[in-house]
């Protein structure tokens, strides 16, 4: 949940291109909505707001109440789902829960509402009071007898009710003296869980208090203050992506209780628009957030946000779904057609056995509820969607929900579903033998998510995740006391998943509180100490209000909660299964204003190191080069090759062997050829291939460390990992440097040894030009960072690219090429050698022949990174 969200987006960057123009199915009326189509689709609904209520269309009422019905069936489950067996547990813990929250009404003291949660001065407190009386409200509508708790009981319901009156007119009606604190809770959390209760006690509110509901929507609508007369504002940076989605749904849901057509119709309208495909080209209301053409999803403006607020949208957008459901409203079709879009390309990549990786979620990574649990919503998503698209996409869903469930270490808990009636779906999805587990990943993918700085390469038995940032994307997400040490994490950090590991114990809170922030598996960092937002400001943020500094303010988010890099190069290239990345590392935007002296004296700046940096992903290792490694202020630096972590029991073993073949084992500074890491205890092992550069050190250290020492409001909990690492250390004044290794999953000793022959070479590693040769796989990767003409094997490359040329013996040539600035028109490459002529090329690519081989001139304007690519054979 987003209840501690605060900001929204910062500063809006210029467009930037798509990989290719979204096509629009009209399986029902909408599979994906170009910004284009929208006022086609929400056209009628915005008439429909326009007008005045007594001018509606016929009907109305009862939309209205199929809506009402429709989000009483979802919440509280209907008579037919509540008597399923696999639905008792979800029907137990809402009786538990509304047991506990009663005792807590029962125990209330002076100030309170309930019990332990004082009111008058913290927004979070208040939400939560809001939260428990929906909690005690959604039991009493529970059907079935077996549902433990307060049933039908109309003095229960009555309780919530009183409650909902005092809060409303001790601490929350009085405009003047509330939207203190976070605007999050005012404006969305609040109204969620008031909304969702004037719903649920719809009947008992028309009898009891029959003025309370009108009287709450309004104060809702005065809270809206980020938005426009009371609703929402399509050109507030608060009302985007995910929160949009989430204030409009709450609208329709208020606009059904008081029968408010004019309200339902603007919000349907408006919550169209989170379907559109982002270009950031053509920007409609200066939104950046949302879901692009390549999968990336952003918010916040520039914040890889998928594993959070992008779950969060679609767990939406498919309950809205299922509120229209039956009305003549926008149905089904409308939005779930966009959301399966969003499962395949947008989430399914980034889900490795169960787990959500960590590249997209933000300040999220701090939190001890990620992973597995993230991945559960997305399958109680998902198992909504199978019941609504058309029957091969149900398939290729539910299947899907079969893999996940077949293949995570810890299994989606039906009891945790927000809906009854998912729990019952997908008890009848891994009850029928018809469907077969299958991933909707293919077992070798490699996704290029270049519209938000992250790469995903998949092979059976690993994953490999890398987080990139540039002026378009931010280099990290800290925020309200979360993620209290992200300064690399944008800076090159990956994450190498095994298959058959538990992932709590590989990644999650857990590294990030053991991992020092400054040795993040693949960053490149300066040896210093900094110090977090709270020890430098002695609160959550930068405190100035005379400078534009406030909890929510733009420079807050530009400057502190999510700078964006300062590099001018982040993308690669993608042919087939096979990919390149390539990043320039540099300061982030905060150092760069400071510099500048655009900031207050006393707001702090860290400088980075530098380093350019290549990612080439291919099938049995990910080799990295690295150059011009070092710190332009003298200061030593450490690259760290990897680090991992594992419970202080298990059984790690590093071996390895020198570059004039002895055996080497343990820890410590060594001239390696290669290394091993192996955990006998889970059965994995990663091997490290040293190609060139410096001496690696080797280190396992056992550290205990608090889980807050990450996110202010995690418990107290000391953890204890045994924490490996392997680094290239440069002491400080050194000149710049370059290195160059692999990154060998499942790795045996035989095989690190045969790279001693190959398979793999380096052509060139400089700040100019990165290249490797795969013998075996007739694979040329290359990476260009400068103008002027690059020369690699048989490639000559002009200005900065990723070039991706691989060979057949039988004399086939596919080339793959895309511009890692995104502000490129046109790049060309040239393959030295015999002529060769296009068999089958994308639009974008000219293919000519000239002296001394062929030319393919590539237009990439308009792209943002997308890879263009050609299929050449000799004339």
């Amino acid at each position: 949940q987003r209840t501690s969200g605060l900001v929204e987006c910062a500063e809006r960057f210029p467009a930037y291109p798509l990989e290719r123009p979204v096509q629009i199915s009209r399986r029902a009326l909408l599979s994906i909505v170009p910004a284009a189509s929208l006022s086609a689709v929400a056209g009628p609904w915005r008439a429909r707001a326009a007008g005045r209520r007594d001018a509606a269309a016929p009907g109305t009422a009862a939309d209205h109440a199929t809506v009402i019905d429709n989000a009483v069936a979802v919440l509280a489950g209907t008579a037919e789902s509540n008597a399923r067996p696999e639905v008792a547990a979800k029907l137990t813990a809402i009786g538990r829960t509304a047991r506990t929250r009663l005792a807590a009404l029962d125990g209330a003291g002076p100030g309170e509402l309930f019990s332990g949660v004082p009111l008058g001065t913290s927004d979070a407190n208040l939400t939560t009071s809001f939260q428990y009386l929906y909690e005690i409200a959604l039991a009493t509508r529970a059907p079935g007898g077996a549902a433990p708790g307060p049933g039908d009981d109309t003095a229960v319901r009555r309780r919530v009710i009183d409650g909902l009156v005092r809060l409303h007119d001790d601490y929350y009606g009085d405009q003047a003296k509330g939207y203190y604190g976070n605007w999050f809770n005012w404006e969305i959390g609040i109204s969620t869980h008031l909304t969702r209760t004037l719903v649920l006690l719809k009947d008992e509110l028309a009898a009891y208090r029959p003025d309370l509901t009108a009287t709450c929507v309004a104060s809702m609508d005065a809270y809206l203050r980020n938005g426009k007369d009371g609703d929402v504002d399509l050109d507030s940076r608060f009302h985007t992506g995910a929160n949009l989605a989430d204030i409009t749904t709450n609208r329709v849901l208020q606009g059904a209780v008081l029968g408010d057509e004019a309200r339902i119709g603007k919000a349907v309208a408006d919550q169209l628009t989170v379907l559109a495909t982002i270009d950031p080209y053509q920007l409609r209301h200066h939104v950046t957030d949302g879901f692009y053409a390549d999968g990336s999803f952003l918010q916040h403006a520039s914040v890889a946000y998928t594993g959070s607020y992008g779950k969060g949208l679609l767990t939406r957008v498919v309950q809205t779904a299922k509120l229209l459901q039956g009305t003549a409203y926008p149905r089904g079709g409308d939005l779930v057609g966009t959301a399966r879009d969003w499962v395949v390309r947008g989430f399914a990549p980034l889900v490795f056995e169960g787990w959500m990786m960590e590249i997209v979620k933000g300040r999220g990574v701090s939190r001890t509820t990620t992973g597995y649990a993230d991945v559960a919503e997305v399958v109680e998503a998902v198992v909504d969607l199978s019941a609504h698209v058309a029957e091969a996409d149900a398939t290729a869903l539910q299947r899907y929900v079969k893999f996940v469930r077949e293949t995570s270490r810890a299994a989606p808990d039906p009891a945790r579903f927000v809906s009854p009636l998912s729990v019952a779906r997908y008890a009848d999805i891994l009850a029928d033998t018809r469907i077969p587990a299958e991933d909707l990943n293919p077992p070798e993918r490699h996704v290029a998510f270049n519209a938000m700085d992250k790469t995903v390469h998949r092979r059976p038995g690993f994953a490999f995740a890398l987080a990139r940032s540039s002026p378009r994307i931010s280099k990290y997400e800290y925020m309200n006391g979360e993620n209290l040490m992200p300064w690399f994490q944008g800076d090159g950090a990956h994450y190498l998943y095994l298959s058959g590991q538990d992932q709590t114990q590989a990644y999650g809170v857990d590294y990030f509180a053991t991992v020092s922030p400054y040795r993040l598996a693949g960053v490149t960092a300066p040896v210093e100490t900094r110090r977090t937002v709270p020890e430098l400001y002695g609160g959550l943020w930068y405190d100035n209000p005379e400078r534009g500094f406030t909890s929510s303010s733009e420079s807050q988010n530009t400057y502190v909660y999510f700078p964006r890099g300062a590099g001018g190069l982040s993308g690669g290239a993608r042919l087939g299964a096979y990919g390149t990345a390539g990043l320039v590392q540099a300061d982030d935007a905060a150092y760069a204003a400071k510099r500048a002296g655009a900031l207050p004296d006393d707001f702090v700046a860290y400088r980075n190191a530098r380093a350019t940096k290549s990612w080439f992903m291919l099938d049995d290792e990910i080799v990295v080069l690295a150059a011009g490694v070092g710190d332009p202020a003298g200061r030593a630096v450490t690259t760290t090759v990897d680090s991992r972590v594992a419970p202080p029991s298990n059984a790690i073993a590093l071996t390895g062997r020198l570059r004039d073949g002895t055996p080497w084992s343990g820890t410590g500074t060594a001239p390696l050829a290669w290394l091993r890491y192996a955990d006998a205890t889970q059965g994995t092992a990663v091997g490290y291939v040293f190609l060139a550069g410096r001496r690696p050190t080797v280190a396992l250290d056992t550290v205990t460390r608090s889980r807050r020492a990450v996110r202010l409001s995690n418990p107290d909990a000391p953890v204890t990992r045994q924490v490996f690492s392997v680094s290239v250390e440069q002491p400080a004044g050194a000149p710049p440097d370059s290195m160059a290794y692999a990154l060998v999953p499942h790795a045996s000793e035989g095989q690190l040894m045969a790279y001693a022959h190959g398979p793999v070479s380096v052509l060139a590693n400089t700040a100019r030009v990165q290249a490797v040769r795969h013998r075996g796989l007739g694979l040329t990767a290359v990476n260009t960072f400068a103008p002027g003409t690059h020369r690699a094997g048989p490639l000559w490359i002009d200005g900065p690219a990723s070039v991706i040329l691989r060979e057949t013996p039988g004399g086939a040539v596919s080339l793959a090429v895309s511009d890692p600035t995104t502000e490129r028109d046109t790049v060309s490459v040239v393959i030295r050698g015999r002529a060769l002529r296009a068999e089958t090329a994308d639009e974008a690519v000219r293919v000519d022949r000239v002296p001394g081989g062929t030319r393919l001139r590539v237009t990439t304007r308009h792209a943002y990174g997308r890879s263009f690519t050609a299929a050449l054979r000799g004339r």
